[in-house]
């Protein structure tokens, strides 16, 4: 019969640390009123830790009454505590711990040299902290960049960052940000901002880097074009010039133009005067060439959807998209009516409807997991869902609600054009309606604050849905 002995060991050692018996170690943790003086066993700690194996075997190590001592003032007591019960027993408990107090904690094994317990927080951390991750992407990753270690959180974050760039040029860090971390962010090619924003914050960057500079570069001298020259030179060749249209780059690349190589002002010339000239340049495209042929949405969008289509609530996407949408249907193109929707939207699967509202950034619409067809019948699913976005270019602002399964969750007509719930969302001539009616006192789909109503559509797209 099998007898578990590491039980039993695991029990002697916490009480061994528990009781202090023969020590030989004493540890100095924190300083001023949150300083704890700490007992270990130099055997236990040396075989446990390459941290303090390297520390017990300095010749010059500390003594005190004939004991090690080490010192250790930037570790708060209670995160120690949990250190040194690991070491002894290989238990850890960081269930109830907040983001931020996981990620000191994680800081700390990692300065100990534990990478078995530094590799299991950041997983931790990963998988049951994206709310915290989300909140605060680039403060994350400026503390953990120099710790080489954590790679899979700092690619965590870079990708954060990368999908939803706006997390990083609209907050007030960005201009505090360290040259080597924006070096790192411009590089890569999964950096979803048009090129003429990148430039734009770029240029706002190293204006706040060089705070006398004169913010009209029209007022420059020869000296302030070359201390901004020295503050950029590591940041132009990241710029795909290229991608820039000739009005963006005439209105405001044109004014610092004097940045630029004589060499790379001609061969961007070039490119705008002879269409038919290919510039030698690296592109920026996704890592995952996630494209969309719209003229409503864009990337971002595209990586919201695929976490609502598969309920993503913990774990998100951010860049590994398993989903290709390609487009069916555009009422501007293709005409606004039930007959052209249904000869193309028809019996090919998953779709999502995407409808822009007239004289605004607003954008609702659905997701039917099943198929549309002429049937005449209702369809009952649990996997559809309408969203709101109140603004297109604000990620922020969506808003989604999933079917109840009631037999109102897809509606197929011939004469209709999408149709999602009793009266939940619909077109009609061109408009979108939100009327929602009660079916045995509750709605197919909940109510978004600020969808209700009757709204103009400017134009409507419908994409199949595919595994990939």
């Amino acid at each position: 019969m099998p007898y578990n002995y590491e039980s039993e060991l695991s029990k002697a050692l916490g009480q061994l640390l528990k009781i202090e018996t023969d020590y030989n170690v004493i540890i100095h943790i924190g300083e001023g009123p949150n300083f704890k003086e700490f007992h270990a066993h130099s055997n236990i700690l040396r075989c446990r830790s390459e941290y303090f194996d390297k520390i017990l075997s300095a010749e010059n190590i500390e003594k005190k009454d004939g004991k090690y001592l080490i010192k250790k003032q930037n570790i708060s007591p209670q995160d120690f505590n949990a250190i040194l019960k690991y070491l002894y027993t290989s238990q850890i408990d960081i269930t109830d711990k907040t983001g931020t107090e996981l990620l000191n904690f994680m800081i700390v094994s990692n300065e100990l040299m534990l990478k078995n317990l530094t590799k299991f927080i950041e997983d931790f951390i990963i998988e049951n902290q994206q709310q915290f991750l989300q909140n605060d992407p680039i403060g994350i990753f400026q503390i953990i960049y120099y710790r080489k270690s954590l790679a899979n959180l700092q690619e965590y974050c870079l990708d954060m960052i990368c999908s939803e760039p706006e997390i990083l040029f609209n907050s007030d860090k960005f201009t505090q940000l360290p040259a080597p971390l924006l070096e790192i962010i411009l590089k890569r090619d999964d950096l979803n901002l048009e090129e003429i924003k990148i430039w734009e914050n770029l240029i706002k960057w190293g204006l706040a880097q060089e705070q006398v500079l004169n913010q009209d570069i029209s007022k420059w001298s020869k000296d302030d074009i070359n201390i901004f020259k020295r503050v950029l030179y590591k940041f132009i060749p990241l710029i795909r010039f290229y991608d820039i249209s000739s009005r963006d780059y005439f209105n405001k690349v044109k004014p610092y133009e004097k940045l630029l190589s004589k060499e790379l002002r001609d061969d961007i010339l070039k490119s705008h005067m002879i269409p038919e000239y290919k510039p030698i340049y690296t592109p920026r495209h996704s890592k995952n060439n996630i494209n969309i042929d719209s003229v409503i949405i864009n990337r971002e969008h595209i990586v919201l959807f695929s976490n609502w289509i598969d309920k993503k609530e913990n774990i998100k996407y951010i860049n590994d998209i398993p989903y290709k949408f390609n487009l069916l249907y555009r009422a501007s193109r293709d005409g606004n009516s039930a007959k052209e929707f249904h000869a193309k939207c028809d019996n090919m699967g998953a779709t999502i409807v995407i409808i822009k509202t007239k004289n605004s950034n607003q954008i609702v619409g659905g997701y039917n997991p099943l198929q549309w067809d002429s049937s005449g019948i209702h369809k009952s699913t649990k996997d559809s869902f309408i969203f709101l976005l109140a603004d297109r270019t604000n990620l922020q602002t969506a808003k989604v609600g999933y079917s109840n399964g009631d037999k109102y969750s897809i509606v197929c007509y011939s004469h209709t054009v999408p149709y999602f719930g009793y009266n939940n969302l619909y077109l009609e001539n061109s408009s979108w309606i939100c009327n929602p009616v009660k079916e045995n006192n509750q709605y197919s789909y909940p109510e978004l604050d600020g969808m209700r109503g009757t709204y103009d559509v400017d134009n409507y797209e419908v994409f199949q849905v595919m595994k990939q």
